[in-house]
């Protein structure tokens, strides 16, 4: 028989012999009720006796001995203790648990930040008190918007992507940058993660001053090299075995020359990360400029198609929203076969504008997407060398869109084409959105 059935039948005993006995004194007196009630009062004072010594122990189990009483009422306080027991073990494991993390994260070379669903701050380590100068015992608890009030921040905090970090610059007149990067987990938690990357800033820096001020002092020299050869190049007297030479070095001479425009133009672009203002742009005119710029080529795909779903004009920068238009679709031509065709679509929605710029050329790994925007990083180096690419152009394109708060969404399925789609605000638009107006093909 288990141990609780023999306790249980005990305590059932206990009650029988308390009714038993209390029968027997009321039979001696004469009156059966009256010691029945008596034999129970007793036993009834007797549990409520145990109850108050098992209430009182419960109140002052830290530092008490649990009473020592038997039957149901000591199985029940073993019960008690064992569960305090574990309790107590628990605790002793998530505070040395907490602890551990609280020295751990102390210890990494990046601050971290705590903030709930509110954006409050609940808890930030040593590095994240240093580089973003909190204070543990007035800043608890207050939204981080507040504390940091830099612009970027604040819209990379409103544009709810997170997936890259934004870099501000807290101290104004100090060369110190900041990057900070959120990560959402739990029930709407975020975690922000903070490190200095003043150093990587600098040498930023000192990298586009050099490719700046080289891309400069080449572009005469090579102005001087390329008059000189265009003229030797149509000198009747020149040696016919030395034709083919001179217009390969013609042609190496001019996508020099394209290289260092285009560095220029993206050292210019990256001089500074803020939003530009800009006049309403007409995107129809636009991209009908650009479809005759294609055509006009001595090679170029067999149909370039021009969509235009709404009458809503761009508010922007001329110059730099041609550069990043004509970019991709020069990227388009290129990479297209004669044989196949070209789309640039415009439209509107509640999301804002789009422009989307489609080929059926070669395609794109998957692999290589994510480093398109890097700078002279090719996916066929041969195939770029042939078609006169930079390497530059996605470059320019990327910042053109960060300084008009845009962003670059690429799909591409190899073999069959690739689609860019540059996804400007609503408020770059000048006028609600008009349904298919007009397509122009080839």
């Amino acid at each position: 028989m288990q141990p609780a059935t023999q306790m249980w039948w005990f305590t059932i005993g206990r009650v029988l012999a308390t009714v038993v006995a209390g029968l027997g004194v009321g039979w001696l007196f004469g009156n059966l009720g009256a010691g029945l009630a008596a034999a129970l009062a007793v036993h009834l004072g007797w549990v409520l006796a145990n109850l108050f010594r098992l209430e009182w122990w419960l109140r002052h189990r830290n530092y008490a001995d649990p009473p020592d009483v038997g039957g149901v009422w000591g199985e029940i306080i073993a019960q008690v203790v064992r569960l305090h027991r574990r309790k107590r073990f628990h605790k002793q494991r998530f505070v040395q648990l907490m602890r551990q993390l609280q020295r751990s994260t102390a210890a990494l070379p990046n601050g971290v930040v705590i903030l709930n669903a509110q954006r409050e701050i609940i808890w930030f380590n040593r590095m994240a008190a240093q580089l973003l100068e909190l204070r543990s015992t007035a800043d608890l608890g207050l939204r981080i918007d507040n504390l940091l009030r830099e612009p970027e921040f604040l819209r990379y905090l409103g544009r709810q992507d997170y997936s890259n970090p934004v870099v501000i610059r807290p101290t104004i007149g100090e060369d110190n940058y900041l990057s900070l990067q959120v990560a959402p987990y739990g029930d709407g938690q975020l975690l922000l993660l903070v490190s200095d990357v003043s150093r990587q800033m600098r040498l930023e820096a000192v990298r586009r001053d050099f490719v700046a001020n080289a891309s400069h002092e080449l572009r005469s020299p090579l102005t001087v090299i390329s008059g000189y050869l265009e003229t030797l190049g149509q000198d009747p007297a020149l040696d016919p075995d030395l034709a083919g030479p001179v217009a390969e070095m013609r042609r190496q001479a001019e996508r020099m020359t394209s290289i260092i425009r285009d560095l220029l133009e993206l050292s210019r672009l990256e001089e500074t990360d803020e939003i530009v203002g800009g006049a309403p742009i007409d995107v129809a005119a636009l991209l009908s400029l650009l479809r005759k710029d294609v055509l006009a080529r001595a090679v170029h795909p067999h149909e370039v198609r021009v969509r235009v779903e709404s009458t809503a004009q761009l508010i922007g920068d001329d110059p730099e929203i041609h550069s990043a238009f004509s970019n991709l679709v020069d990227n388009a031509a290129k990479y297209t076969p004669p044989e196949g065709s070209i789309e640039m679509r415009w439209w509107t929605d509640a999301e804002g504008g789009h422009l989307a710029v489609s080929d059926t050329g070669f395609g794109i790994p998957s692999e290589h997407i994510p480093r398109l925007t890097e700078r002279f990083y090719r996916v066929d180096a041969g195939r770029s060398r042939a078609t006169g690419g930079s390497g530059l152009g996605l470059a320019i394109v990327k910042h053109v869109l960060q300084r008009h708060g845009a962003r670059l969404e690429v799909q591409s399925i190899l073999g069959e084409g690739s689609t860019f789609t540059c996804h400007f605000p609503p408020e770059r638009l000048t006028r609600p959105p008009v349904a298919a107006l007009t397509t122009e093909p080839a």
